[in-house]
């Protein structure tokens, strides 16, 4: 994790290492672009800080960037803050490169994130590739790897870097990259706020924060949110409460902070609708569709010089989680004229419930020190992870009305009770050996262990019960050359792995299928998915105000697990699976520039995420399935979801020194959806789409600011997710046509043009 370290700091590294600790961030200004700037070397009159790299997760010494053979990305807070995103999220998608975003459930707190053609998302059984961190925890909740986004605290983020490929000393599920997010202090952030903000769908929020010293060694700092958002959509409202606080004790040489944070959301979606519901696209499939998160954490973080050249640090941290799905779902089944109770009853209402207990702790020493004469850095650490999961999931009869709501006709009938538990233990090193001031190598690896035990509480389902172990090392290896204090080039290749998650092992025969959130049942084991990526890369700086940066990488999965639906991509009944190989592979191309009072950032990323393995799956709605509704997936057909290019462009003008206006460009290219893995289905792909987004800021006082936000400026009609399935609802007004469905591709609607105003009030 990053770390920042005031240069009048009492201990000083070796000579030579260069390792200033003080302000980690601060040379590089990204203003609204989150791409990361190569360390400089000025005179040593103006040398006060260099960039420093997490590339653990734990809070530590970091390394410079100039020795990281990555092309990292770092966002300040004060940036996302700038832009007034409504969501981290949104963020991300509007400035981070090669990163994108779907609405498969239809709330702007629940989208998923793909970076590098790779998923962190909310949803149960989405194959995850990234891994996620808060101040050096991992926040892919254990039961099902999935990341809620609306559990980080936006408001307390001091910096957030995106570290891409398959860095092992991250841990498990970092198959594309790591997304590690460091909070707020009260000596770095004095002072506070209150922020009031508000507009179209009926959106309001109140913010609040605060941050101080107490005494020579204390500082704290808190902040709270309310959000009330009606949603554009019907039946796509949000309601959000967020705590987070800190406290933390620093002396000379060490830092011990205790974080506790909690939040309590209602987030309702409006899923995909098919592309005949079009006429209003504001309309949902069916309804009620909610998820209720429940988290409370806290975190202590430590670390101590032991002496001006090693320093241990480490965490002890513990999350309790709660999930309440309520969604509404067709009986794929019905048969007015049938005789068993299943066949006659129109729609199922599903409940489940996850309760997560996780606790762990991680320790790390970091050593810097001399190698054969020679610069080096070298750290060691472990981490055990450990959770408990209660999972139970209910049925309940229902019928649709005109509006296709859901109405019960009869008690909910528990399906399944399972508890899980799981264990993840790991040992990793990095170290960066500096041959000359031009050339540095690094050496890194992770042994990660993982056990997920299941078993079941009912009674019911003895073959349910099962130990399921994995575990692996992971090498990588990487060279830095710095031929100048203005250009970066280097390369790398590492490894990492993924384990089965418990929904993915209770959900794996195709003779058996599951619904999701799933019916657990007694599978055969499935095998981890392993990664393995190369990366070369350049970045630099073109006189005082203009830098850059490039890299190409290709990244190789191999015996990937995919959900393969048994009744048409958009059933809820499938199976998880290993389907050989996939490849996701590209390059990215960025800068950023100022012109007097102009600022411009532009990137472009192309990312070919392609099946190199041939497979076969069930997708009835795919218009070319054979007379038995299968496809087969040839290598070289396109991942569905994962558009190939990316186009992003930033520019911030200050009108007045007080006043500044920012717009923010995007383009993207056209996607497959979901269940047209062979790319064959007569509906073809989904269009690409281009938005604008305005923001303005102005400061009245030092204490007052207004400003406000423009989404979707030409109020574009898009889409930027998409599945196939049968439509149950083509009779008159949409109305369920007992039974009888229609093969249609299934549509993630982007938002529509949204206004919104705010006005902060600071103090010191």
């Amino acid at each position: 994790m990053p770390r920042a370290r005031k240069s009048a700091h009492p201990f000083k590294p070796r000579a030579g290492l260069r390792l200033v600790f003080g302000g980690a961030f601060a040379s590089i200004s990204v203003a609204a672009w989150a791409q990361a700037e190569p360390t400089i070397e000025p005179p040593a009159t103006e040398l006060t800080n260099v960039v420093v790299v997490g590339t653990t997760p734990l809070v530590g010494v970091g390394t410079p960037l100039d020795k990281v053979p990555a092309n990292v990305q770092t966002i300040k807070g004060r940036d996302i803050d700038a832009q007034h995103s409504q969501t981290t999220t949104d963020y991300l998608q509007k400035n981070v490169v090669s990163v994108d975003i779907n609405d498969a459930q239809g709330n702007p707190s629940q989208t998923d994130i793909l970076y590098r053609g790779f998923t962190a998302s909310p949803l149960l059984g989405t194959p995850q590739g990234l891994s996620v961190f808060l101040d050096g925890v991992r926040v892919n909740e254990p039961f099902g790897d999935v990341v809620n986004w609306d559990l980080i605290p936006q408001a307390a983020i001091q910096t957030m870097q995106i570290i891409p490929g398959s860095n092992p000393t991250f841990g498990l599920n970092t198959l594309g990259g790591a997304i590690a997010v460091t909070t707020k202090n009260g000596r770095d952030n004095p002072g506070g706020n209150v922020d009031l903000s508000f507009g179209s769908f009926g959106r309001k929020v109140a913010q609040f924060e605060q941050g101080g010293v107490l005494g020579d060694h204390v500082d704290y700092y808190f902040t709270a949110n309310v959000t009330n958002d009606n949603g554009w959509a019907d039946h796509n409202s949000s309601r959000l409460r967020q705590a987070f606080g800190k406290i933390r004790y620093t002396d000379r040489d060490t830092t011990v902070s205790v974080s506790i944070g909690g939040a309590d959301n209602t987030l309702n979606g409006s899923q995909t609708i098919p592309r005949s519901f079009l006429d209003n696209f504001r309309q949902a499939y069916t309804f009620p569709d909610t998820n209720e998160n429940q988290l409370g954490y806290i975190t202590i973080n430590a670390e101590h010089y032991i002496t001006p050249n090693i320093e241990v640090s480490g965490n002890v941290y513990y999350r309790h989680y709660r999930n309440v799905n309520v969604s509404s779902n067709v009986n794929d089944n019905f048969d007015p004229a049938g005789d068993d109770p299943d066949e006659i009853t129109q729609a199922f209402n599903d409940q489940s419930v996850i309760v997560t207990d996780s606790y762990g702790a991680s320790l790390q020493l970091t050593l810097l020190n001399k190698l054969f004469g020679k610069d080096n850095q070298l750290v060691i650490g472990a981490s055990g992870d450990f959770a408990n999961s209660h999972f139970t999931q209910a049925e309940q009869p229902a019928t649709f009305t005109d509006s296709r709501a859901t109405i019960g006709t009869g008690p909910f009938a528990p399906l399944t009770d399972a508890k899980t538990r799981n264990s993840n233990l790991g040992i990793y090193f990095e170290n960066t050996f500096s041959f000359t001031e031009q050339w540095s190598m690094t050496l890194a690896g992770r042994y990660n262990w993982s056990k997920a035990t299941i078993g079941d509480e009912s009674g019911v389902q003895p073959l349910l019960d099962g130990q399921h172990t994995f575990s692996r090392f992971n090498p990588a290896i990487g060279f830095n050359w710095n031929p100048t204090p203005y250009l970066t080039a280097y390369a790398t290749y590492n490894e990492g792995m993924r384990s089965p998650t418990a929904i993915e092992l209770a959900c794996a025969d195709p003779n058996a299928p599951c619904s999701l959130p799933n019916d657990f049942i007694a599978d055969p084991d499935l095998k981890p998915v392993i990664s393995r990526t190369f990366e070369i890369g350049a970045r630099g700086r073109i006189g005082r105000n203009t830098t850059w940066s490039a890299a190409a990488y290709r990244t190789t999965l191999s015996d990937d697990i995919q959900f393969v639906s048994s009744q048409g991509a958009a059933s809820t009944l499938g199976y998880f699976q290993n389907v050989g190989k996939t490849r996701r592979q590209g390059f990215e191309l960025a800068g950023r520039t100022q012109w007097g009072p102009l600022g411009v950032a532009a990137s472009y990323a192309y990312v070919n995420a392609t099946y190199r393995s041939t497979w076969t799956e069930s997708s009835a709605s795919n218009s070319s399935a054979d007379d038995d509704g299968n496809i087969t997936v040839h290598s070289g057909d396109r991942i569905p979801g994962i558009p190939a290019n990316t186009v992003k462009m930033r520019l911030d003008y200050n009108v007045l020194p007080q006043w500044n206006v920012g717009s923010n460009l995007t383009y993207r290219s056209n996607i497959f959806a979901r269940g047209d893995e062979n790319n064959q289905d007569a509906n073809g792909s989904v269009a690409g789409y281009f938005l604008i987004d305005l923001d303005t800021t102005y400061n009245v006082t030092k204490q007052i600011q207004v400003y406000a936000t423009v989404k979707n400026l030409l109020n574009k009609r898009y889409a930027n997710f998409a599945i196939l399935g049968e439509n149950f609802f083509d009779g008159p007004n949409h109305t369920f046509n007992n039974g009888a469905s229609v093969n249609e591709q299934f549509l993630g609607i982007g938002a529509p043009r949204g206004v919104w105003v705010g006005m902060r009030y600071a103090w010191k």
